[in-house]
């Protein structure tokens, strides 16, 4: 059934400027000059509690490191309980309000809530038309919890409009039934139907939410984000928990804070979510209100006396520092007594090492959040390949007599495998994990360096001083530090939960660098196949 035959009509789509290009003014930052964080207005109503409006939306912006702005449509007296009066001052005053922001200050995303009624939808409607804000995300506040209709037909048909607007529209499901037209949803096909119906109506994304569903897992998906047909499913656990006042507001919230700094909806969302669903587990720690309370919205911060990640990590590896310190491997390249095919042994494997290495590097960039976390991530990619692998090459085809297709067909032992099928398992999971699995690489050498410089002492006439160096060079140890803060940024975003799978990432890798350095003198093989008709 199509839309058009059940639904008011929505107004077509007008094409939209590339994003960034609209609302671009020299208001409040020199030419030339980058904003120090993503300036974001709430337009929406009042929460005197704090859990939901442009009260959690401010919070949420801050949480995710944007300067928040608000500019308020309704004037609520409500509670953990529910909304008992609300207050309009009118469309006027709205639009008062709007001037004044963008005639001062640029404007770098937009969310809208609660517009209260049809005149103040077509107000923010003709405000948006006129100053065009790069990233508009609409959270179409429009059926209360209870079920009931907070809106009359002329508002949900206004409020049909902004949809047509919006970049990205986040309806929960009666909300998006009320957009359509029809009943809502009950199961999760039907729902991704209704949102197709509705991206293909309005042109906008739609962030389709699920939590209205029963079972363990609490789907979200974005529909139409890379053309019409595109569904991106996200899913986390679902957190068994009465605090849930004004989640969809924070949810939007923290998308329209985070768009000016990814490049796409979906990485966006998906951090978004991520932090939603940490703030759920510890909202009834707030202890606020007697009803539905409110989310935590700052429960990703680091607490009174939490360290930094990356150093409780690096204490979490004390004993595997220590190993690595006593191991064979590194006496014997320390003061040059490590054989020649032991050496060879090791770097054949390191070459295949990296040909893995550096598909997650790739991995990384690719989820990366900021555009220096990208860069940094895609050159070391190719650094390992053209750099690395070359000098590997050369010492093999000096010292065993390797070409170039033999290097490149080594095949990995049981000890790189292990390591480089961990690092990919990691790479299948957030940025943050992909990430922590990676800093070993980096800081484990990184350590073994110092350790090799230390005890090598003078390096002239020693065998490997070549690779020693390799090891103490500054600019490793400036890519280390770099690959540290990366790190602690991710964490400081991360839930209680994922910063522990970030830690055990980190330990895994660690262990696996130990196991990668010690093979080098008991070179492992690969077990030969049993013979068939063997005994069982």
């Amino acid at each position: 059934m199509s839309l058009a035959a059940t639904a008011p009509v929505l107004p077509t789509p007008t094409p939209a400027p590339a994003p960034g290009t609209r609302g671009a003014t020299e208001h409040g930052v020199s030419p030339g000059a980058e904003p120090s964080r993503p300036r974001v207005l709430s337009i929406a109503g009042t929460d005197p509690t704090g859990g939901a409006g442009i009260q959690a939306d401010l919070k949420a912006f801050a949480a995710h490191g944007a300067y928040g702005m608000a500019v308020t449509t309704a004037l609520v007296a409500q509670n953990t309980h529910g909304v008992r009066t609300v207050h309009v001052p009118g469309a006027d005053f709205l639009t008062e309000q709007l001037d004044a922001v963008s005639d001062d200050v640029t404007i770098d995303a937009v969310k809208i809530g609660m517009v209260a009624d049809e005149p103040n939808a077509r107000a923010i409607a003709a405000w948006l038309r006129r100053v065009q804000p790069p990233f508009v995300v609409l959270d179409p506040v429009m059926v209360a919890t209870s079920g009931h209709r907070l809106l009359d037909e002329e508002a949900e048909q206004a409020v049909r409009e902004l949809v047509a607007l919006a970049d990205l529209v986040t309806p929960n499901l009666p909300e998006l039934a009320v957009l359509v037209g029809e009943q809502a949803a009950t199961t999760w096909p039907d729902a991704l139907a209704q949102a197709r119906r509705l991206h293909a109506a309005s042109g906008a994304v739609v962030l389709l939410k699920g939590g209205h569903l029963t079972g363990e897992e609490s789907p979200d998906a974005l529909v139409g984000a890379r053309g019409p047909d595109d569904v991106t499913t996200f899913s986390a656990p679902r957190v068994d928990t009465v605090h849930t006042h004004g989640t969809g507001c924070s949810l939007s919230a923290a998308v329209a804070a985070l768009r000016p700094r990814r490049d796409g909806w979906e990485s966006a969302t998906r951090d978004a979510k991520t932090w939603l669903t940490g703030a759920l587990r510890a909202g009834g720690a707030l202890a606020v209100g007697t009803g539905r309370g409110p989310v935590d919205h700052l429960a990703h911060l680091p607490t009174l006396g939490r360290q930094v990640f990356s150093e409780e990590a690096w204490e979490r590896i004390e004993g595997w520092r220590e190993a690595v310190e006593s191991m064979g491997f590194v006496r014997a390249l320390a003061d040059g007594s490590l054989a020649v095919e032991d050496f060879g042994f090791y770097l054949a494997q390191d070459a295949a090492y990296l040909a893995e290495y550096s598909r997650v590097l790739s991995r990384a960039s690719q989820l990366a959040p900021t555009p220096e976390a990208r860069q940094f991530f895609a050159g070391a990619a190719v650094e390992s390949l053209e750099v690395e692998q070359a000098l590997h090459r050369d010492w093999l085809g000096e010292h065993a007599g390797m070409d170039r297709g033999a290097v490149e067909s080594v095949d990995p032992s049981p000890v790189t495998a292990a390591y480089t099928n961990h690092l990919h398992a990691a790479s299948n999971g957030s940025y943050a994990e992909t990430v922590a699995a990676l800093l070993p690489c980096y800081w484990l050498y990184s350590y073994i360096g110092d350790v090799l410089v230390r005890r090598a002492g003078d390096l002239d006439g020693h065998p490997y001083a070549r690779w020693i160096s390799l090891y103490g060079d500054p600019a490793f140890q400036e890519a280390t530090r770099t690959a540290c803060s990366f790190a602690d940024e991710a964490a400081r975003w991360a839930s209680p939960a994922e910063r522990e799978r970030m830690l055990r990432a980190f330990e895994l890798s660690s262990m696996h660098e130990y196991l990668f350095f010690e093979q080098g003198l008991t070179r492992p093989t690969w077990p030969e196949a049993p013979v068939g008709g063997a005994e069982k």
